[in-house]
């Protein structure tokens, strides 16, 4: 299999390269096109104005034939006669409006002469006695479509460059998520083994005489349920998780609890609330305490192990542009506040992509999927509520009821 992938930039700038190439080769030839056409016009204009003087000299009927073969030939190439480059005689192929008015139509004629006399040298016509006319042309249709024609091929390569360099991105975007997903529940399988070994650990040390009343036993079976947890938590993954009807205010505190006991005793959690104990959120449990423990995770980090994290919930006010059907839902938040460092303004957008982490050791990953898991399967939002350096900052979850 080719690592396409891992030449993403190689494969960008080859394609990149070929676009260049076919564009300057269209370029280059269609160059070389118009000026053999222009070449012919212009022999074209050149005999159409020896015919004219071979008409105006002749005395003989002879000049039906180069009426009618080369004069009336000419059907595309605007040309203008002209005794003095200021009177028109004589206009041909000089395209006018339906009805119009004779005034305008010499003012539209004039102004046609002026674009000839800006694109091509007249051409005399000698006659009777030292006596002259002129004969201005300009490109026809044909070969102005032709001078245009690059240009049009140039913004449809650069269109085609364009959807296959954001198909390109979605591809590669799209395969890495199907290996994250496929990561995430291999792991969730390979942890069902030593989980089930675990249980009947416990289950024995519970039911033996020497460790019966030992607290470890129960500690242990929290660091199982823990377990039990994050398993579900990477088998919903790429799945369609199922939103309940949750106690929004317990879930909150449930979510912190085993994180609280887990992490720096300077570290003091709050939960404040605006809303009543029973109030109600579409929630999916494991996913909702994935994304509470990872901005609580951040920000004790964020502390360097010491200050506060206040939980707090209250009602918003919905805006519809966030809602794409019908009516827009009752909405809840947690504004999730830390003592911490704060982030700099043109880092806001940044904290949610993957990779991007502050820390020696981190894979970036954490944020990021706490977004995709509110927006993406909880249908609410994540975003940056406000941060000042050396203050802190506020996280806050928007969740549907």
């Amino acid at each position: 299999m080719i690592p396409i992938y891992e030449k993403k930039t190689r494969i960008k700038i080859l394609v990149a390269v070929l676009a260049l190439l076919i564009g300057a080769a269209t370029i280059i030839y269609t160059n070389w096109l118009v000026q053999r056409v222009s070449e012919r016009e212009q022999q074209q204009i050149q005999l159409y104005a020896k015919a004219q003087e071979y008409i105006i000299n002749a005395e003989s009927e002879s000049s039906t034939f180069v009426v009618n073969e080369i004069v009336n030939a000419n059907a595309t190439i605007p040309v203008i006669l002209s005794s003095d480059g200021q009177d028109i005689i004589a206009a041909k192929n000089v395209p006018l409006p339906l009805h119009v008015a004779e005034a305008d139509s010499v003012a539209l004629l004039q102004h046609e002469l002026l674009l000839m006399k800006q694109q091509h040298p007249p051409i005399v016509v000698r006659f009777g006695a030292g006596q002259v006319n002129y004969i201005f042309y300009r490109d026809s249709q044909l070969l102005r479509q032709l001078r245009t024609y690059p240009l049009v091929q140039l913004v449809v390569i650069g269109c085609l460059g364009v959807i296959a360099y954001f198909a390109f991105s979605s591809s590669r975007r799209a395969e890495q998520n199907r290996v994250w997903v496929g990561l995430a529940k291999e792991t969730a399988h390979q942890l069902g083994t030593p989980l089930s070994s675990l249980v009947g650990w416990q289950n024995y040390l519970r039911d033996s005489d020497r460790f019966k009343d030992e607290p470890i036993v129960e500690e242990l079976g929290k660091d199982i349920r823990r377990l039990e947890i994050i398993t579900e938590r990477f088998s919903n993954i790429g799945s369609v998780p199922v939103l309940r009807d949750e106690n929004l205010y317990q879930t909150t505190r449930n979510a912190i609890e085993y994180l609280q006991s887990r992490v720096s005793k300077k570290v003091i959690f709050k939960i404040e609330s605006d809303l009543p104990m029973d109030t109600p959120a579409r929630i999916n449990v494991p996913l909702f305490d994935w994304v509470v423990e990872n901005i609580c995770k951040n920000a004790v980090d964020a502390m360097d192990g010491r200050g506060s994290i206040t939980l707090h919930l209250r009602r918003v006010r919905t805006r519809r542009s966030w809602y794409r059907r019908g009516d827009p839902p009752r909405q809840v938040a947690i504004d999730i506040t830390d003592t911490g460092k704060g982030i700099p303004k043109n880092k806001l957008e940044s904290v949610f992509m993957p990779g991007f982490t502050t820390k020696r050791r981190g894979w970036g990953l954490g944020l990021a999927l706490a977004k995709r898991i509110i927006e993406n399967y909880h249908e609410g939002r994540l975003f940056v509520k406000w941060s000042e350096m050396g203050r802190g900052t506020t996280f806050r979850v928007v969740l549907n009821q």
